[in-house]
């Protein structure tokens, strides 16, 4: 079993981060930051990208098509601005500790992006505040809200507070290889109404020689793929949930359920046990995918848009848009999902959050709603197709693209998040061993028991587990 550091907040992480600065973030407050003359404002917007390098795309875009265009429309108006872009091309943590070490400090840039998981980590440190606070009625009043579906939105929410506009998203899917179902004798339009009904298939599949007849992640290599693509999405599909507020769930009977799950696939022959213990166990998967090897696999657009993509993908499939199908996961059964649904999704995503501290929280609104315009997303997507936050560009950008409209339509209104919480990291590394310890053998029962342990040391006590 993996251990488990255990460091839950941000302050313990920049105990040890040293006196790391941003990059080319001037402070909002750093009384020796250069304004030009004549009333002109500086302004600086961090992301973790760079020219060249890390999300190389995002760096180029706001460098060359957004930052351009609103110093224009500003100069338009009669406000003289200088943008500035921080690049950074680092390990995500390094530029989340650094984004917390200036924001502490009262000092970064006046916009930056953070993932959405670390929204609700940054306000309970103080470090983020509302938008209402920030820039107050204007918060309200921009008219993209209009065009941001209100589960997209749950992204920038915390404690009922919302703390800036979610950048992107995606959905949790089932995938399934077409050529294989037709082998078993299996629908083309499978839509399964319940887990006995992907058991089933799987079941089916497994008489074909060759062939791994489903892929649920599992165990610690993959990382948060395991929690993403399995945990969550089979626990909402249980009626459960991993927390509630600033409370954790432990051993229950709906975590019981999704390793109960994880155990008839891979004690039943169902999935490859092998692959979950492989640092690139993950890859191998989408390699098995392309080539006709896999029947079922659990993930996010990601594979449709990235890996198995015709001419770009990392795993091409030349025939993909007739070969990949693709479904919603189902509730353990009818009505059994969180809600009563009859099926779930999970996404994830960024948000573009505002410093506190900034000197002009006017023309930093003005700045973060610019990048979300429908224009400015249209160009930065080109000629690509991804989910955006807004719905009247996935209109547009999706039309062409039925997996994406499917994924944007039909799994994004039925989709969780995970909780924006300090602990989560932590929490999701215990869940993963979860399931490695029942791909390796263990009762469910005892995994979901040693879980409710490993909680217990990660939050310091029970004081935070619901009983």
């Amino acid at each position: 079993m993996a251990v488990i550091a255990r460091r839950t907040t941000l302050t313990a992480a920049l105990l040890g981060a040293g006196s790391v600065a941003l990059a080319g973030c001037g402070s909002p407050l750093d009384p020796t930051r250069n304004d030009g003359g004549d009333g002109e404002k500086l302004l600086t917007v961090a992301s973790n990208a760079v020219s060249g390098g890390k999300n190389a795309d995002e760096a180029d875009w706001i460098t060359d098509w957004v930052i351009p265009r609103f110093v224009a429309e500003q100069r338009a108006k009669g406000v003289h601005v200088r943008v500035e872009f921080a690049p950074s091309g680092v390990d995500d943590e390094q530029y989340k500790t650094k984004l917390a070490l200036d924001l502490k400090a009262q000092a970064g840039p006046d916009i930056m992006s953070i993932d959405g998981i670390c929204v609700g980590e940054f306000a309970q440190a103080r470090y983020i505040k509302p938008l209402r606070n920030v820039v107050g009625s204007r918060a309200a009043a921009w008219d993209g809200w209009k065009q941001i579906n209100a589960r997209v939105r749950n992204l920038a929410f915390f404690e009922g507070e919302l703390y800036g506009i979610p950048a992107g998203t995606d959905a949790r899917v089932l995938f399934y290889s077409k050529p294989l179902f037709r082998k078993a004798g299996l629908p083309a339009d499978w839509t399964p109404r319940g887990w006995q009904d992907i058991l089933d298939a799987a079941r089916r599949l497994k008489r074909i020689d060759g062939v791994t007849p489903l892929q649920i992640n599992a165990g610690t290599p993959m990382g948060e793929a395991t929690t993403m693509q399995g945990i969550l999405p089979l626990l909402a599909g249980a009626g459960g949930q991993v927390s509630k507020g600033d409370l954790w769930y432990g051993d229950t009977p709906e975590l019981r359920a999704v390793l109960g799950f994880y155990r008839d696939i891979y004690h039943g022959g169902l999935g490859d046990p092998k692959l979950q213990q492989e640092v690139k166990g993950r890859d191998r998967s989408f390699e098995q995918f392309s080539e006709g090897r896999l029947g079922i696999i659990g993930e996010s657009d990601y594979l449709w848009r990235d890996v198995v993509a015709p001419k770009t993908g990392l795993t091409p499939m030349k025939n993909r848009d007739t070969e990949v199908g693709y479904t919603l996961f189902p509730a353990r059964a009818p009505g059994e999902g969180i809600e009563g649904r009859d099926h779930v999704s999970l996404s994830g995503g960024a948000v573009h959050v505002l410093n506190p501290h900034t000197r002009y929280p006017r023309e930093a609104f003005e700045l973060l709603t610019s990048l979300h315009s429908a224009a400015a997303l249209r160009a930065r997507l080109g000629q690509n197709a991804m989910i955006t936050e807004r719905d009247d560009v996935n209109a547009t950008v999706l039309h062409n693209d039925p997996m994406l409209t499917f994924a944007a339509t039909k799994a994004l209104p039925v989709t969780t998040f995970r909780p924006p919480l300090a602990a989560y990291p932590e929490v999701s590394l215990a869940l993963q061993e979860a399931t490695a310890q029942v791909v390796s053998g263990t009762d469910p029962k005892q995994a979901a028991a040693a879980y409710r342990k490993q909680l217990e040391e990660v939050l310091g006590g029970n004081d935070h587990i619901v009983r």
